[in-house]
């Protein structure tokens, strides 16, 4: 019996290497916002006593938690903007930065001045400090970089003046003020920076949906061109010569046959060529397919391996097939796997050619997939079997996925 794994592991599973980067950069965020009361209350309980850690204890609450809050609220909708999905959210800045200077500043002035004998004054400073740290580290993700650092100036003198006018202590108030300078540029810049590699993964990989994109839209336009140059010149005599028919025949003229015999020439030349352009589009070549596979697995972070033995001994047909068979396997390992290795082997002996193809990335998939049902892998299978071959797909080992093709070469002369 299969034993399932828990929804999150197979949620995690299910997700692409981008979103996984920006769930891992979101709940740093949101770590940051919620670590804001704990230490807080961890440096008040450091250097109070039992009688001032009640009261640090109040503070932390009644200051810290709403406005932590509130910047989990900013850390999402800053990121959601940074990322390009929404608006700046300039609203719930300023609702957050109202809110902690609103709640954190009572807090402040409930025990008296800041003085060094206060029993509530190291509750208040670090709260002060840390209430400005984390609305700064919130609105660098969310704003502007200027807007962040002019709100940020705000929010210190916003805390820092009445703190002064009712006669805190100067050295109490410049702890406040170099405390958030240090905190919040180590913070800020750390934030930033997580949040501009999500971006650039992102970025990155709709560069490749791209580059995908315009590699099928090249091809179709190479294969658009090559029908054109085959068809347009047959078809425009073709036009000419039935017209000239027309008229031979309505004057009962006796070359009417002849040019009507010409068009039926060319319309079974043309349709010769046409078959010559699909054929030629169909067929690939297994080097070329090998090139392009391992190519495009480097440019996924894909550590790509070619192991070949006997390939120069294959004959133009069963490269054909095996080639086939080297870029459906690619495909599926840069859509269906996490893989970080995959190596290519080919064998030739006793008239039978083995390809084995072999990745580290097998995905939380239902069994049916794992065994190979996919409509790729089953195309596969029957063209293989179409020229006496096999497809067989096995996990050599756990989180292993491998795919082995064998094409008898007494085979080779029925492929197409």
């Amino acid at each position: 019996m299969r034993l399932s794994r828990p929804r999150p592991i197979r949620h995690w599973r299910a997700m692409s290497k981008p979103q996984r980067i920006e769930l891992y950069v979101r709940w740093s965020l949101y770590l940051v916002a919620v670590a804001q009361p704990l230490l807080a209350l961890g440096s008040v309980a450091a250097a109070a006593g039992v009688d001032e850690l009640a009261s640090g204890f109040r503070l932390v609450v009644l200051g810290m938690v709403p406005a932590g809050a509130l910047n989990i609220v900013l850390f999402r909708t800053g990121l959601a903007a940074y990322l390009g999905r929404r608006p700046r959210p300039y609203g719930w800045a300023a609702l957050s930065a109202a809110v902690s200077a609103g709640l954190a500043l009572p807090a402040m002035l409930v025990g008296g001045p800041l003085t060094p004998d206060a029993p509530t004054a190291p509750a208040a400073g670090v709260m002060a400090t840390m209430a400005a740290t984390c609305w700064i580290t919130a609105a660098t993700v969310a704003l502007p970089t200027r807007w962040a650092l002019l709100g940020g100036l705000a929010l210190v003198a916003a805390l820092t003046v009445p703190s002064a006018v009712a006669g805190a202590h100067l050295a109490a108030l410049l702890g406040i003020a170099v405390g958030t300078a240090i905190g919040a540029t180590m913070a800020a810049a750390a934030a930033r920076c997580s949040a501009w590699m999500a971006k650039v993964v992102w970025e990155l990989d709709g560069a490749r949906e791209a580059q995908a994109r315009l590699a099928v839209a090249e091809e179709r336009l190479r294969f658009s061109r090559d029908l054109h140059d085959v068809l347009g010149r047959n078809l425009a005599t073709i036009a000419l010569k039935s017209e000239l028919a027309v008229q031979l025949a309505r004057r009962q003229r006796p070359e009417a046959v002849d040019q009507m015999t010409e068009v039926q020439r060319i319309a079974q030349d043309s349709q010769r060529e046409v078959r010559e352009v699909v054929r030629g589009y169909r067929t690939v070549e297994l080097h070329t397919e090998l090139i392009g596979a391992a190519s495009v697995l480097r440019a996924a972070d894909v550590d790509c391996r070619t192991e070949l033995a006997g390939a120069d001994a294959l004959p133009t047909e069963a490269q054909s097939v095996l080639g086939w068979v080297v870029r459906e396997t690619a495909t599926n390992v840069l859509r269906h796997s996490e893989a970080a290795n995959c190596t290519f082997r080919l064998r030739v002996s006793g008239g039978l050619a083995v390809l084995e193809v072999e990745n580290d990335g097998v995905p939380a998939v239902p069994p049916a997939r794992t065994e190979g049902s996919g409509s790729g892998l089953r195309g596969l299978r029957e063209r293989l079997a179409a020229h006496g071959g096999t497809l067989t797909v096995a996990g050599p080992g756990p989180g292993r996925f491998l795919v082995t093709a064998e094409l008898p070469m007494a085979a080779r002369e029925s492929v197409a």
